[in-house]
């Protein structure tokens, strides 16, 4: 009975769907794969799989072009059967998205297998995901980054926080369930404030010490709890660089996967012309000061190789594009640019 309610239900759906956009009928799909494991088993037969080694993806290098290869199932399965593994791997994969033609896409992490022997037999490497992030096309550097989020958080909540006990996930890897306690866990990100402090004609850039030599971005810090975005924006600035908020303005958002699953929420901060002295925390910042239009601009054309100088000093440079703080620096350029002279 509850197979053929199942089949009712997914034919009405479709029906129902039929009528909505290409982008609402790929949510209502990504939807009905969370919710129902038989569903998301099927899918995996037709899905295609990133592979990760503990938590590092894996690449292959074309040319001078980094790709991110999609395995097929059966691609998958010839794998698993070379290393004399079974197929009930596939099931300890994650679902991570899907295409327009509902195409699911899984991430599978093979940690505990020989990463040399998958590496030869397809041609590639497991890497660092802090590289991989930047060398990969600027249209994948999300997913890579969704993809080893959610495959972390699962190596870090295998048991109940309450009992103690394993918990289990689902198939498509959306939740993970205490059944001793009943408990529900739910994949969380933690909200971070990152903002382009401005004072009208410069923007205030900041350093800490575990940066690339030269690098400068946004200042950031999380959200305590209880706090509004606003309240977290004013009491950073504050708290690192000595400076009182007059007025701000949201921009964007954008999850990075550094420390540990992040919600960036980007903005732009305005203060007032009377007050721009910096006061600089010392116990979180190694450097911050402002920066004009012209500095911004030279700053922009550079990267960490071509920052160096030859006596070892290094120019400023600026975080690259795939970062929101890069989005924050472009934004404030064509601000002061459009301003009538």
């Amino acid at each position: 009975m509850a197979a053929i309610y199942q089949a009712v239900h997914r034919r009405a759906s479709s029906l129902f769907c039929r009528f909505h956009s290409t982008y609402v009928k790929k949510m209502r799909y990504l939807n009905e794969l969370k919710e129902d494991d038989d569903f998301c088993r099927q899918a995996q037969t037709s899905g295609t799989f990133y592979l990760f080694h503990n938590l590092s993806p894996f690449l292959q290098k074309v040319g001078k072009k980094y790709l991110l290869p999609q395995l097929s199932a059966a691609e998958m399965k010839r794998i698993l059967e070379k290393m004399k593994e079974t197929e009930q791997w596939i099931e300890k994969s994650v679902l991570i998205g899907c295409s327009d033609e509902h195409v699911p896409h899984f991430a599978l992490d093979l940690g505990a297998l020989e990463k040399s022997v998958i590496e030869s037999e397809l041609q590639g490497s497991f890497t660092d995901l802090r590289k991989a992030l930047f060398v990969v096309d600027v249209k994948d550097s999300p997913l890579l980054a969704s993809a080893q989020a959610l495959l972390r958080w699962h190596e870090s909540h295998q048991y109940c926080s309450k009992t103690g006990q394993p918990t289990q996930k689902n198939l498509a890897g959306s939740k993970r369930v205490c059944h001793a306690s009943g408990i529900t866990y739910y994949p969380q990100m933690s909200p971070v404030v990152i903002t382009l402090v401005s004072d009208g004609s410069r923007c205030l850039l900041t350093r800490q010490s575990s940066f690339p030599q030269g690098m400068y971005t946004a200042l950031s810090g999380f959200c305590d709890l209880g706090e509004s975005v606003e309240e977290a924006l004013r009491r950073e600035v504050a708290e690192e660089v000595g400076l009182e908020v007059e007025s701000f303005q949201y921009s964007a958002s954008q999850h990075w996967p550094f420390p540990s699953s992040c919600l960036m929420i980007a903005c732009h901060a305005l203060v007032g012309g009377q007050q721009t002295e910096i006061s600089m925390n010392s116990l979180e910042l190694e450097e911050a000061r402002w920066f004009g239009l012209e500095e911004v601009l030279e700053g922009l054309k550079r990267d960490h190789t071509s920052s160096k100088q030859d006596d070892g000093s290094f120019l400023p440079w600026f975080p690259p594009r795939q970062a929101i703080a890069h989005k924050l620096i472009n934004e404030w350029v064509k601000q002061q640019t459009s301003r009538p002279t």
